[in-house]
């Protein structure tokens, strides 16, 4: 051990409490230094994330709103055509659109 005689001038039992003492100290203040100097924090805490939008900006189509839809699919879509659909988490999925005659003999 490195500074192994430092014991034959400090007692262990004045020490070892003050060593891990001061550990705890530093820990403390390194801590409360990030929680005061980051703008992140906060959101982090309540579970947005780090990386979250400030705001999150309303989309519209033909004067429809469209925040918090899966899709929206205009009406001059072919019926068989294959389009990509981004949900509200961020995944995204292949659609193959069908006709409304098609949609009714599969669930009849």
């Amino acid at each position: 051990m490195n500074n192994a005689k430092v014991w034959l001038v400090v007692s262990p039992t004045v020490g070892v409490p003050l060593f891990l003492s001061a550990v705890a100290v530093a820990s403390v203040v390194v801590h409360v230094g990030i929680i005061k100097n980051t703008t992140w924090i906060e959101s982090y805490h309540q579970g947005t994330g780090i990386n979250a939008p400030a705001e999150t900006a309303a989309a519209t189509i033909d004067g429809q709103d469209l925040t918090a839809k899966a899709s929206y699919v205009l009406p001059s879509a072919e019926a068989g055509s294959e389009i990509s659909v981004i949900m509200p988490d961020g995944t995204v999925a292949k659609a193959i659109l069908q006709s409304p005659d098609q949609l009714a003999a599969v669930v009849n």
